[in-house]
């Protein structure tokens, strides 16, 4: 007959039937662990994300907010116009372009009480923006680092301009007739290295 069903030993026949049972139930507690996690419903809440945010790495100016103020040393500006030449009926329009070369954003002012076009012709200055002004806006642009970023551009009437002049009507316009004319800007203190060369006709 099958030792399974009548096992040997020197101990009662319980007693095996006792460990066969043991070693049965934990048999099946495995099995049923295993289908458990094969079976398990998959998804949840998932935990809340408790990863604390890092620090702003904005530099820190003086009164003007995250970003700091421009260097002068850190702007290089050109002066920029619309065409390079013009008819008798076209008004040049000037303008700069400013880029950063820092390694941060930052701010400086750039209204036209700061903003000073000027045009030359040989020696002699013609004309400046901001000889006869009125009440000049302020105003501040941040530049972003590595970037050019253009200004708003003024009109150059074609006259000349002075202090002592502001008050005519008939202010004389300047020669023309192929004429060449250079424009160099400067941005509180910024001021271009180069000049932008203008023909009038």
């Amino acid at each position: 007959m099958s030792t399974f069903r009548n096992p040997v030993g020197p101990q009662p026949a319980t007693v095996y039937w006792r460990r066969r049972l043991i070693v049965g139930l934990g048999v099946v507690a495995v099995i049923v662990v295993i289908l458990l996690i094969v079976f398990a419903p998959k998804g949840g809440t998932p935990a809340a994300n408790t990863t604390t945010p890092p620090a702003s790495s904005a530099p820190t100016g003086d009164g003007t907010g995250d970003v700091a103020a421009c260097s002068t040393d850190q702007l290089t500006v050109e002066a920029t116009t619309d065409r390079a030449s013009y008819t008798a009926e076209q008004l040049p329009q000037l303008s700069a372009t400013v880029t950063n070369s820092g390694s941060a954003p930052c701010e400086i002012g750039s209204g036209a009480d700061v903003l000073v076009y000027t045009v030359t012709s040989g020696d002699e200055t013609i004309w400046t923006s901001t000889d006869c002004q009125s009440d000049p806006e302020s105003a501040t642009t941040v530049f972003a680092a590595g970037e050019e970023t253009k200004l708003a551009s003024t009109e150059w009437d074609r006259t000349r301009s002075s202090t002592k002049t502001c008050d005519d009507d008939n202010p004389s316009p300047v020669t023309a007739e192929g004429a060449s004319y250079h424009v160099t800007v400067s941005l509180d203190g910024a001021t271009s290295e180069k000049t932008r060369q203008i023909i009038l006709n």
